[in-house]
C-alpha cells in the first residue's frame, strides 16, 4: 500500500450499529481511515452516536466535520416532508465547508459516498481536488406492466419518480457533478446507462453496500431452533416496489403443510397484503410480523432458511448479502441490484415477465429449495463466500484505495 493520503468524504448519511445508506456511510469511513486520513462531511444529527462510537474503539485517521442546516432553514424544510429540498441545501452546504477544509489541508482526492442517488449533485465535486462519484444508483425502473397492478397511488408514485430524476438529468449541477467525475461508480447496469448520457466521465458499475466483520461475526453466533419447518422470509418496507406480494402469491400457489412465509417489516401496503393473505385463505401460514428491531431482524434471517427479495427496482438490497452472509440462499428477480448481488449458485434468479410468470417460477424455485436441503446448505455456503470477497468492507475499501492511486498517480 502506498503512503497515506488525506481524503475527503461526502456522507450525508454516516451512523455506527445502522444498515442501509447511514451504515454504509459508517463502515466506509472507518476501513478507509485504517489507510489514508480521511475526513467526513456528515450531518449533526448524527454526532453523539458517532462520538460515543469512537471513544470505545478509537480509528486514528478518522475525523468528522459536522454540518446541518441553520435551525430556520432546518424548520422550513422538515426532512420528513420536503426531503429530496434539504438533501440538495445540505449538499450546497457541504460545498463551503468542503472548501474550507481545502484551505485549512491539502485534500488529496475527495469522494461522495452517501446518498447513493445519480440524479443530486455532489456540489464538493466542484472544489479544485480529483472527485469519485458513487456508487450511486436511482436509474432503476419497475418493469413494463406491473405499476397498475399496484394501483393508483404506487401509478402516481412510480411517474413522480419517473419525472424527479428527468429533472434531475436536467438539473445542470448534477451533469456538471458527472464532468467533474474523475471517475463514476454505478449501483446497476441501469444507473450506469443513464450517468453516462449525463457526459464527460468515466462510469463503472460497482455495489455500494457492503458487510462489516462485526456483521460476519453476528452471523456466526450459536443459534439454536426448535421446530423443523422450512422457513421463508422477507424483510423491509412493505412498499409496492418491494414486490412482496408476489412472494405471498407464489407461496399460496404451492400452499405447502410443511413451510411458512415470514414478513418482516410495516409500510403502506401493509393492510394490502394482509388482505391478500386472508383472500388466499394463507392466514396460517404466512405471517406478517411488522417493524422489528435490526438485531432481532436478523436473528429471524438465522432461524429462516430461505430469503425471499422480489423487488421491482432495488439499486442494492443490504438483506441479500446479510442472508448471503448468514449463509442463506436468496430468491430474488433477475432485475436490477439483487440480479447482481445475488451470484450463480447462491441463490436462483427468476426472470423478469409478466406476474404470472414470476409467481409461477418464485413458487417453483421455493419448492425446489424447500425439497433438496442439501442444495440450501451448498448455496448458504457458496453465498457466504462471495460475501467475504466481494462485498467485506476492507475488501472494498482496498478497490476504492486502488482507484485513488490510479487516479493521483495520472498525469496533471
Amino acid at each position: 500500500m502506498s503512503h497515506r493520503r488525506k481524503i475527503m468524504i461526502s456522507a450525508f448519511a454516516c451512523r455506527p450499529g445502522a444498515g442501509s445508506e447511514p451504515g454504509k456511510g459508517w463502515a466506509c469511513a472507518v476501513a478507509l481511515a485504517r489507510h489514508h486520513d480521511v475526513w467526513v462531511l456528515t450531518r449533526g444529527r448524527y454526532r453523539g452516536l458517532i462520538e460515543d462510537a469512537i471513544r470505545r474503539e478509537p480509528v486514528p485517521g478518522l475525523r468528522f466535520v459536522y454540518l446541518d442546516l441553520p435551525n430556520w432553514l432546518l424548520q422550513a424544510t422538515r426532512p420528513g416532508q420536503s426531503f429530496q429540498l434539504f438533501y440538495y441545501l445540505w449538499q450546497l452546504a457541504a460545498y463551503f465547508v468542503g472548501r474550507r477544509i481545502c484551505r485549512e489541508v491539502r485534500v488529496d482526492l475527495i469522494h461522495h459516498v452517501s446518498y447513493s442517488k445519480f440524479w443530486a449533485p455532489s456540489f464538493v465535486a466542484m472544489l479544485p481536488v480529483p472527485f469519485v462519484w458513487g456508487p450511486v444508483g436511482g436509474g432503476e425502473s419497475m418493469p413494463a406492466g406491473f405499476i397498475r397492478r399496484c394501483g393508483f397511488r404506487a401509478w402516481v408514485y412510480e411517474r413522480l419518480r419517473d419525472l424527479a430524476r428527468w429533472i434531475g438529468e436536467c438539473d445542470p449541477f448534477v451533469r456538471i457533478t458527472a464532468r467533474r467525475s474523475a471517475l463514476a461508480l454505478a449501483t446497476t447496469n441501469e444507473s450506469a446507462i443513464r450517468m453516462r448520457a449525463l457526459g464527460g466521465c468515466e462510469t463503472r458499475v460497482y455495489p455500494a453496500i457492503g458487510v462489516t466483520q462485526e456483521d460476519l461475526d453476528i452471523f456466526d453466533a450459536p443459534l439454536s431452533r426448535n421446530d423443523t419447518l422450512v422457513r421463508f422470509v422477507s424483510i423491509g418496507r412493505l412498499l409496492h416496489w418491494k414486490g412482496f406480494d408476489l412472494g405471498v402469491v407464489a407461496f399460496a400457489k404451492w400452499n405447502p403443510p410443511d413451510a411458512e412465509y415470514w414478513i418482516v417489516g410495516d409500510g403502506p401496503e401493509r393492510r394490502r397484503l394482509e388482505s391478500l393473505v386472508t383472500r388466499l385463505g394463507m392466514g396460517a401460514r404466512i405471517k406478517l410480523l411488522g417493524q422489528q428491531p435490526r438485531a432481532d431482524t436478523l436473528k429471524i434471517l438465522r432461524q429462516s432458511d430461505v430469503l425471499v427479495h422480489p423487488s421491482l427496482h432495488d439499486s442494492g438490497g443490504l438483506v441479500c448479502l446479510e442472508s448471503l452472509a448468514a449463509r442463506r440462499p436468496v430468491i430474488c428477480l433477475n432485475w436490477a441490484g439483487p440480479a447482481i448481488q445475488v451470484a450463480e449458485g447462491t441463490g436462483i434468479r427468476v426472470p423478469v415477465g409478466d406476474p404470472e410468470q414470476i409467481t409461477a417460477d418464485l413458487s417453483r424455485a421455493m419448492q425446489q429449495l424447500a425439497a433438496d436441503p442439501r442444495l440450501r446448505e451448498a448455496m448458504g455456503e457458496a453465498g457466504r463466500r462471495h460475501v467475504e470477497m466481494h462485498y467485506f468492507w476492507p475488501r472494498k475499501v482496498e478497490y476504492y484505495c486502488s482507484i485513488y492511486e490510479r487516479l493521483l498517480e495520472k498525469p496533471a
